[in-house]
């Protein structure tokens, strides 16, 4: 054979070989970026059926509880905002995830304080749909820290990617960015006081 020939087949394998090796990248890439998109809509559907729930168990409350009509005022103006807010998968940054979840953890002041009052009525707390409901609220936020789990790790797995080498050649090279995380809140490292 000739030298230019093999030169030239060399060239063709090596070719090809980068050929691949940018493709599995890429589509590697791909792949954990819709695994992260897929975590993120499970979010939001979990945080939807929280926010389904809440007229149900407003207006429960609403019957017994008349005169505290600003705490369920709240709650719906606060359910309101949260369900407003939209976050665009394609730009999960660390800031759009703090706005959901500031939006979010209104909501969840606003419910306690929901649940808070509830306590001075002895018939709402006996009522099987009060009950029924807050079973149902409970479930789903426990729902929404297992899929805020499942995020941050699909969120982990992705950024691993992106930022490891050789990886992060074909990362930068066709726009593929890091995502954020689901952080604790601000004084979550406190526990709550309770007085009875």
């Amino acid at each position: 054979m000739k030298k230019g020939t093999i030169i030239i087949i060399a060239a063709a394998v090596v070719v090809l070989i980068l050929f691949f090796w940018v493709k599995g990248s890429y589509n590697g890439l791909v792949k954990a970026d819709e695994q992260v998109s897929a975590s993120w809509a499970q979010v939001e559907n979990v945080y939807q059926r929280r926010a389904d729930l809440i007229p149900n168990l407003v207006a429960t409350v609403k019957g017994y509880a008349e005169h505290e009509s600003s705490t369920l005022e709240s709650v719906m103006e606060a359910r309101s905002k949260a369900t407003q807010l939209t976050v665009d998968p394609s730009d999960l940054s660390e800031e759009s995830i703090a706005e959901f979840q500031r939006a979010q953890g209104e909501l969840s002041q606003a419910l306690g304080r929901l649940l808070m009052i509830t306590e001075n009525y002895p018939d709402l707390k006996a009522s099987q749909n009060f009950r029924d409901l807050q079973a149902q609220l409970e479930g789903t936020e426990n729902r929404i820290t297992t899929e805020r789990m499942k995020f941050n790790e699909a969120s982990r797995a992705y950024n691993t990617m992106v930022r490891s080498f050789p990886r992060n050649i074909i990362a930068s090279m066709f726009g593929f960015g890091t995502k954020g995380y689901f952080e604790a809140t601000e004084g979550a490292e406190t526990a709550p006081k309770v007085e009875f």
